[in-house]
């Protein structure tokens, strides 16, 4: 009966590893560009603009961590209450960018208390 547990544990991590959703491709984003421009600093977001606005509702769903390996790190982040979490990509300079502004359009990811992108826009 021991001998059995172990071989079972392993298939079980096996299944349950195997059966997560793959990630998806977004089509006219450059993963290595987008990352590299930080708050949009270097306005190769801005290129970028019009497929990520095409492209935004297949980020939804997908969990934090699977966002992060998308798009790289959020510009910012922000944690409300009831455990929502909201990631910020500036595709314009952000203010902390010179000659950023204020008004600079970002693409916003809210996150549920379990962890999956619930909305998706571009502000």
């Amino acid at each position: 009966m021991k001998m059995f547990k172990w071989p079972s544990a392993f298939l079980c991590c096996i299944l349950f590893f195997s059966c997560s959703k793959p990630l998806p491709t977004l089509e006219g984003i450059d993963r290595s560009r987008w990352v590299s421009d930080v708050n949009g600093c270097g306005k190769t977001r801005q290129t970028m603009a019009s497929a990520i606005e095409q492209e935004k509702d297949k980020l939804l769903a997908l969990d934090q961590i699977q966002v992060v390996k998308l798009l790289g790190n959020p510009d910012q982040n922000e944690l409300y209450s009831r455990n929502q979490k909201f990631f910020y990509y500036f595709i314009d300079p952000a203010p902390e960018c010179p000659g950023g502004d204020s008004t600079a359009r970002r693409l916003v990811i809210r996150f549920n208390a379990v962890g999956l992108a619930k909305e998706v826009a571009v502000e």
